[in-house]
């Protein structure tokens, strides 16, 4: 190699561990910001409290700022403790909480101002308000998460149904998140909340759970005794791709499910027949499973283009495609709306819809769910899970 040559390429080692070393500090600061805010509302903004409670305090919220990353990274390594995975989510969640209601925190703080509250008053009933909604909020947020989701009832429109699907009922369910903490008799209370909809068909949009099918298993079990009178079918979403894509496909067919991996069934009912296809999730290319990815033109192919098309695709962020199809009805989860308020603001930058019904072009409609189940911080804050059921209604 000429001495050119080599003043040419040495750098790009150089460049590359600076870029890997500035990307490192991202959640560095990132944390630092989380406890920040909750640092200087609660114990430096003039509140003068003793030395032994700023000494305490401090000690508190820098040994969650050690504790953080170290635990998000020993929980949610390959193989991962449960433990650390739990602790990890719920201090996650915690600091979230605390920063924003810590926020929120500032102004109450102006307000007091506006008012005439001087300091330490003043920044001493703004401390102690933020650590009342706290609290108060992860206590709500923590049985939101925990309880069996109540049913959402949605009508929709879907002009070129046949008469003989008129008052279709679809069951769905999404992003169930089977995970470190046991949840069997929550998943059994799903599936009996579903089984009392009678419905006609039962749809699982992905994001089945966290980790594999021996680990999660017993919580998944219940799924095999869900009912539909016509299909049960199901789709992965990304975190399948992040654990054990193969496995539960397997398990889904093996209980029962139809798995539409980029494919479809034809349902028929008083002489009228409906397409419901599947694609993979949006990440499945590149998750290095061999064959997956989103692929809509082979889940449609041999269709009938004059039927009307139930699509189920994980992202809403996938609705472009289902729209070039023309399908009628996609409906996906992944958003969870949310989960913890403001993070909806959040959700909203990846992708189009966080929740609800929305319609796209001239035939499409998407419906967003907010999630049956709840991932990582065991909290939902003005975000309910929900069991879907959608009737669907000739124009």
């Amino acid at each position: 190699m000429s001495d050119h040559q080599s003043t040419q390429t040495e750098p790009a080692p150089r460049a590359r561990r600076r870029r890997r070393w500035w990307l490192s500090l991202v959640p560095v600061a990132i944390s630092f910001i989380l406890l920040g805010v909750p640092w200087w509302t609660l114990l430096g903004a003039q509140t003068h409290w003793p030395t032994i409670v700023v000494v305490a305090g401090t000690a508190v919220l820098v040994a969650a700022f050690v504790a953080l990353p170290t635990l998000m990274i020993t929980g949610h390594g390959g193989h991962r403790p449960d433990w650390a995975a739990v602790t990890a989510d719920t201090l996650l969640g915690s600091v979230w909480v605390l920063f924003s209601s810590s926020v929120l925190g500032l102004l109450l703080r102006l307000v007091l101002v506006v008012v005439g509250v001087d300091d330490p008053t003043r920044s001493r009933v703004v401390a102690v308000a933020v650590v009342v909604v706290a609290f108060a909020t992860l206590a709500w947020g923590h049985y939101e998460a925990m309880r069996v989701p109540r049913v959402r009832p949605v009508d929709v429109v879907v002009p070129r149904l046949g008469a003989g699907f008129n008052g279709l009922r679809v069951a769905m369910i999404t992003d169930t998140h089977y995970g470190p903490i046991d949840r069997s008799r929550w998943s059994a209370g799903v599936t009996e909340r579903v089984n009392a909809l009678d419905a006609d068909l039962v749809c699982h949009v992905g994001d089945i759970a966290d980790g594999t099918v021996a680990m999660r298993e017993p919580q998944a079990a219940p799924l095999t005794a869900m009912r539909a009178t016509l299909a049960r079918v199901y789709v992965t979403g990304n975190h399948e791709y992040y654990g054990e894509a193969l496995g539960w496909i397997r398990y889904m067919a093996d209980i029962g499910w139809e798995v539409l991996h980029n494919r479809h069934v034809v349902l028929e009912r008083g002489g009228d027949r409906l397409v419901v296809a599947g694609v993979d999730d949006a990440t499945a290319r590149g998750s290095g499973v061999e064959g997956h990815g989103a692929d809509l033109t082979a889940a449609l192919a041999g269709a009938d283009p004059d039927l009307p098309v139930l699509l189920l695709a994980h992202q809403p962020k996938q609705i472009p495609d289902a729209v070039a199809a023309g399908v009628d009805l996609q409906i996906s989860g992944h958003t969870h709306g949310g989960q913890i308020w403001p993070f909806n603001f959040f959700v909203r930058l990846d992708q189009p819809v966080v929740h609800g019904l929305s319609r796209h072009g001239e035939r499409t409609q998407l419906y967003t769910g907010r999630g049956t189940g709840f991932w990582g911080p065991p909290f939902r804050v003005f975000a309910p899970s929900e069991i879907t059921l959608l009737t669907l209604r000739r124009a």
